[in-house]
């Protein structure tokens, strides 16, 4: 036999130099033939692909434990072994040998982390069985050792692995890993059977195999006469046990003679057992129908109880208190007796109540009896409704008229009287709980009470409002405010915005005195009323005046029962801003005529009362003060336009000035405007800023048109008049744009006006002396753009000639005309502190241009002298 590959010290080494650097030591390294099998194309054998190859088994100490490899190894075009693979023992989990192979030679490796793969895994071949068995020996003994596991093995017997592995007792070198590092060791192939046989063959069974072979005298290669040799015992012992079986057969007869008896016996018993059963079946067919008779007669009993019970309370039900039908038909409303009537009400209601459909059996409903008590209660109800509601009715305007008839209710000469109503609410409150059974009885007789008060309590509130107001107007001293600020040759009124407090105060007490009353009024009648709307909390009123005639009322006080409704019912909304409606209507009058007083006294205090009927505005969010708010805006939008009648009266004579005759200088309207601004910051108040720059807006809009307009009366002297009063508007409004945006941008509007004006006038005065040297310099400028700048001094007009005639025409006592130039500036100018600024502005404009006018000769007439830039610069500084 020629030798393994596994004994080649060769081949180890040159696996060894593979995988130097590794740190992994060759324990076997064997000649293999790679090829892949079952799932390689059709028509190609695996064996014809096969590829030689090399496995190495390697070991890697790392501390304590070993790590085990499976390397495969290839051959390099040079024939030199290099690392193709490497596989980790321990994922090995099974060997495979190939049936399909008659040899046996050709097994698989399966690793379970390569499960995935969608490529077959390779085959393997070994040169022989003994080559393969060796292999496969040294794995499993390496998975037992370092691994404490071993491989599934397929398709191999294990015990003609335990014989082969006996019967070759070469010496195999192993690496093991001790405690004290890796030494060599040297161990037989009989030491490897005996870890096999351990791993595949339990013990006992190993015995029980030992002992079973002991009994026979056969060669171990006779395999196949020992297995003839069992078969025949098997068929002996079989044959033995059907023996003892035919045996037995006289027993089996006795025992059958037994039963036979044992049935016979059962039968008689049988029947005795169905003779019983009739007589026992004809008894309890006796017994159910006496206990049927009696079960009957037990429940028409208890029904006829049960009658008599529900008749008992049908009758209670039916049956009429006389105190109650007493007190409906024809008890007092007064307020000693109203529990009784209370009483009465929640009885009745009761009453009507367990007589419906809903709570009432539908047998009883169709009772003559029930029908006649339906229609006696539906009597008193009726008559107790129409009874309450006239009473109430009266009651109502009894109350109003009491208070009107007393004077002392009411603001009288020299006092002011605040409204006070707790008193007449108190007195309502003894019939809150009245109201809620009058809706529960019948809702329809709400509508004639809610008009009765809302017209009742109408006149009070007009009247108080009337009084107070006329007070208030009597009260106030404030002189009247002249309302023309723009027209006339006077000065504007000399105002102080403490002359007219007293009008915006009046206004406020009187909006702090009569909106919480009105808010809570309204509250008090939806809940009083019976609404169904959220519960409502008035706002904080500004004022603290009338926290003492705050009587605290809330749904809460009139129906504790009732105060989780709290959703939003459209139909009862819309109901309430109608009786609100009529409940508030004619009270705004007074309010208006406050305003307009206001008004005629100081427009400006618009501004004020704006913010002020604004503040109380966003205070007011309830849904039952929802007149008030329309009340609150109505007055706003009364005095925004009141404001603007003011605004559009000074912006006509704003528009007046541009009919009048030439004008010079500063027009009136201008520091005027000034004036009026800063007085009308003084008076603003919270959110009146946007009416306030609403006017800013169309006053700067209208004063800058008509500048424009009367500047071109006279375009001569236009520019001056824009300039000044452009001007004038910048320095009148300077304090003022830095705290106004508005203001702001119509300073900067008018700022880059100015800058236009003075521009247009002093490129008028320095064309005016220096026209014709700007005119020669523009026709050059001109021709610079169809010809270059030698052609042109060849061009009629423009020859060096033409140009030192200019010269000596216009810089010839050039000191005499810029002097004339300062004059003619100053001549027309009525604002003397402008000069100074206008003049730098004029010398510095004509610095640029003759700049201009040096650099285009110096280009165009390069031999021609010309007087600099400096030399005129300091001309004009020692002027």
């Amino acid at each position: 036999m020629a030798r393994s590959s596994a004994d080649d010290h060769e081949l180890k080494r040159a696996c060894e130099a593979a995988i130097e650097g590794s740190k992994q030591k060759v324990m076997m390294s064997i000649r293999v033939a790679k090829s892949h099998g079952g799932w390689a194309k059709a028509g190609k054998m695996g064996r014809s692909m096969a590829k030689p190859r090399v496995l190495a088994i390697c070991l890697k100490p790392k501390g304590q434990r070993t790590k085990a490899f499976l390397r495969v190894l290839k051959y390099s075009s040079g024939g030199v072994i290099e690392p193709a693979k490497i596989y980790k023992l321990k994922h090995l989990s099974k060997v495979e040998v190939i049936t399909n192979d008659p040899s046996g030679c050709t097994f698989t490796l399966g690793f379970d982390n390569l499960r995935n793969q969608t490529v077959a895994p390779p085959q393997w071949t070994m040169r022989n069985t003994d080559d393969r068995n060796r292999l496969l020996l040294c794995i499993m003994n390496v998975c037992k050792d370092m691994l404490a596991r071993l491989p599934k093995v397929v398709g191999i017997d294990v015990v003609e692995m335990a014989l082969w592995a006996k019967e070759n007792t070469t010496i195999a070198t192993n690496q093991v890993n001790l405690q004290d590092g890796p030494v060599a060791t040297m161990v037989t192939e009989k030491d490897l059977q005996v870890t096999v046989g351990k791993d595949l063959v339990s013990q006992a069974e190993e015995e029980d195999m030992e002992a079973l072979l002991g009994t026979y005298v056969m060669g171990i290669g006779e395999a196949e006469a020992f297995s003839e040799r069992l078969k025949r015992e098997l068929l002996a012992l079989e044959a033995a046990n059907v023996h003892a079986i035919l045996e037995t057969e006289p027993l089996i007869e006795e025992v059958l003679r037994g039963l036979d008896s044992a049935l016979n016996g059962v039968d008689d018993m049988d029947e005795w057992l169905g003779i019983f059963n009739v007589k026992l079946r004809h008894m309890r067919e006796d017994i159910q129908s006496i206990e049927t008779r009696n079960n009957k007669l037990e429940l028409q009993s208890m029904n006829n109880k049960t009658l008599i019970e529900e008749l008992d309370k049908l009758v209670e039900r039916l049956c009429v208190p006389a105190e109650y039908a007493t007190c409906l038909m024809r008890g007092s409303f007064d307020e000693a007796n109203m529990c009784d009537n209370l009483d009465a009400c929640e009885w009745l209601s009761s009453a009507i109540e367990g007589l419906e459909g809903s709570n009432l059996d539908s047998t009883y409903a169709n009772l003559r009896a029930v029908k006649e008590k339906k229609a006696e209660l539906e009597k008193l109800k009726s008559t107790f409704v129409r009874r309450a509601s006239e009473f109430l009715r009266n009651y109502f305007t009894s109350l109003v008229d009491f208070m009107i008839n007393d004077k002392t209710s009411f603001s009288q000469r020299g006092q002011l009287k605040h409204p006070d109503h707790a008193d007449m609410r108190y007195k309502c409150r003894i019939y809150a709980r009245l109201m809620q059974h009058l809706k529960n009885l019948d809702k329809n007789s709400l509508g004639p009470l809610r008009e009765a008060y809302c017209s009742s309590l109408n006149l009070l509130l007009r009247r108080e409002a009337r009084e107070y107001a006329n007070e208030l107007r009597a009260m106030t001293k404030a002189s009247r405010v002249p309302t023309v600020w723009f027209e006339g040759s006077a000065a504007p009124p000399n105002l102080n915005s403490t002359d007219t407090v007293a009008v915006s105060d009046a206004y406020a007490k009187m909006l702090t005195v009569f909106v919480p009353l009105l808010v809570d009024e309204s509250s008090f009648f939806a809940h009083f009323m019976c609404f169904d709307v959220p519960s409502l909390n008035p706002p904080q009123t500004i004022s603290n005046e009338d926290e003492e005639n705050d009587d605290n009322l809330g749904i809460a006080d009139m129906d504790e029962n009732d105060s989780s409704k709290t959703s939003k019912n459209p139909e009862e909304l819309a109901a309430l801003n109608e009786c609100l409606q009529e409940l508030l209507d004619g009270i705004q009058e007074d309010f208006y005529a406050l305003v307009d007083w206001a008004y005629k006294i100081d427009p400006l205090r618009c501004i004020s009362m704006y913010g002020i009927t604004e503040r109380y505005l966003s205070r007011q969010k309830a849904d039952a003060a929802g007149f008030v708010r329309l009340l609150l805006g109505d007055l706003e939008s009364r005095i925004a336009m009141q404001f603007s009648r003011f605004v559009d009266e000074a912006c006509f004579q704003i528009e007046r000035n541009e009919r009048n005759v030439r004008q010079m200088g500063v027009v009136t309207y201008i520091p005027r405007f000034a004036i009026l601004a800063t007085h009308m910051e003084q008076y603003i108040q919270g959110q009146s800023r946007d009416l306030v720059d609403q006017a800013y807006t169309k006053f700067v809009s209208i004063m800058f048109v008509t500048l424009e307009k009367m500047a071109q009366m006279e375009l001569k002297y236009s520019d001056i008049f824009l300039l000044e009063n452009y001007a004038a508007f910048q320095n009148s409004l300077y304090d003022l744009a830095n705290v106004v945006p508005t203001l702001a941008k119509f300073y900067h509007q008018a700022s880059e006006a100015y800058e236009q004006s003075c521009t247009r006038h002093i490129s008028m005065i320095i064309y005016f002396q220096f026209d014709r040297l700007f005119q020669f310099a523009r026709r050059v400028e001109d021709l610079m753009h169809s010809m270059s700048p030698e052609e042109i001094p060849f061009q009629l007009g423009l020859s060096k000639m033409d140009l030192r005639k200019v010269l000596k025409a216009s810089l010839t006592g050039v000191d005499k005309s810029i002097a004339t130039m300062y004059k003619k500036l100053q001549k027309n100018l009525t604002s003397e502190e402008l000069l100074p600024s206008l003049w730098d502005k004029c010398k510095k404009e004509f610095l640029d241009k003759y700049d201009c006018f040096v650099q285009l000769v110096a280009k165009v007439y390069p031999n021609e002298n010309v007087p600099s830039v400096a030399e005129m610069r300091d001309l004009l500084a020692s002027m």
